[in-house]
């Protein structure tokens, strides 16, 4: 008999909402043309397609034009970046330490072959970006390319996203934001406060994976970063994944239906977390700004020097609980935590990253917090 998980990594990856899954078994049996294709099947795949762009784009107060379609969020980014030392000419990019590899990769790869500089802005011990540090960078550099996410992926602190676009349009700067862990997480209009560019990925959010899309505002189009055909007004070749942007429009449409209960819910357990931590396990403490400006999924914490930080998450699978350590991106890898490290926590101690969603319970919490004080004891 399988052994019951209790599933706290919803920043890895979130399971498919059953009505999710329903959509697109309904789509992969009915409309199987390519929306390339003039006849009558690919005609209705077309109508399908686009009629996804279009709710997407609703969502997020930017038009149907501005929505491009890709594999995830780790596409999107390097197609933005690339695109705008590549064909938009931008030579300075502002990013800072705690940035997703997406990002970070990406703009070393840029470096060593378009000749761009890469300047770092100064973050607190919270993650909090330094403004006037970035004030004056963005005056230093006014042609710029400003690129920070919404919410760091492994403690959840949040970008003052109103701040850093006034900054941007006040010196002329392009604005890009990693939003994969915060979409359909808030209501987002992108016309206000104005983002440039913005990404998604559709199993961030109880859809599935391998999808995502890009928002690109006009006036910011670059040539595409995968070549081989026209498709998504040439801006990204390669025959659309049909039942998977349609699953990923209606985990969007979900998501905005029950945001704020899901806000609401998240919310208590995350509190419950800390609460029951602080109280049963001496020593605990959490990165980040996690009673502050931070999101409501994500909790990252580091427990007492106890444990060897290698043999936690083994401990922990033995008993159920799925956790990460940081980004599952770099699973499988025995390098610190880089987010950590930035931010000055004792990489000798074993730290956690806890992250909800809507169908986690305060009992699965109360579970959770009995293994951690089982584990470290």
């Amino acid at each position: 008999m399988d052994k019951k998980l209790i599933y706290f990594d919803h920043a890895a990856s979130t399971p498919m909402d059953i009505r999710v899954l329903d959509v697109m078994r309904g789509v992969a049996k009915d409309v199987f043309g390519n929306p390339s294709s003039v006849h009558e099947a690919g005609r209705r795949a077309r109508v399908v397609l686009e009629d996804a762009r279009r709710s997407i784009a609703r969502y997020l107060q930017v038009t149907p034009a501005e929505v491009f379609f890709t594999s995830g969020g780790t596409e999107a980014n390097n197609a933005i970046l690339w695109g705008c030392a590549r064909d938009l000419g931008y030579k300075h990019f502002i990013t800072s330490p705690l940035e997703h590899p997406a990002v970070l990769k990406p703009l070393e790869a840029i470096q060593e072959q378009q000749n761009i500089q890469i300047h770092m802005v100064k973050v607190d011990a919270l993650g909090h970006v330094d403004l006037d540090h970035l004030d004056d960078l963005l005056q230093k550099h006014q042609r710029a390319v400003v690129s920070l996410m919404h919410a760091n992926n492994e403690t959840g602190t949040l970008l003052p996203v109103k701040a850093i676009s006034k900054r941007c349009q006040d010196h002329g700067a392009l604005f890009h934001s990693d939003t994969v862990q915060t979409m359909a997480k808030f209501g987002m209009n992108l016309r206000d406060p104005h983002i440039d560019f913005a990404v998604a990925s559709a199993h961030k959010f109880h859809g599935p994976k391998g999808v995502g899309f890009m928002v690109i505002r006009p006036g910011n189009f670059f040539k595409p970063y995968v070549l081989g055909g026209g498709q998504e007004r040439n801006m990204r070749a390669g025959t659309e994944n049909l039942h998977g942007i349609i699953g990923m429009a209606e985990a969007l449409k979900l998501a905005h239906e029950r945001m704020e209960a899901d806000q609401q819910h998240i919310l208590s357990l995350k509190k419950t977390c800390m609460e029951e931590l602080l109280g049963r396990l001496p020593g605990v403490s959490f990165n980040g700004d996690a009673s502050g400006s931070s999101l409501h999924t994500i909790l990252n914490l580091t427990l007492p020097a106890v444990i060897d930080p290698d043999m936690l998450l083994p401990r922990l699978d033995m008993e159920g609980i799925c956790v990460s350590s940081g980004s599952a991106c770099a699973s499988g890898t025995t390098k610190g935590s880089h987010v950590l490290k930035a931010l000055g926590v004792d990489l000798q101690r074993p730290s956690l990253r806890i992250s909800f969603s809507r169908y986690n319970t305060l009992d699965e919490v109360q579970q959770l917090v009995d293994v951690l004080v089982k584990v470290s004891g």
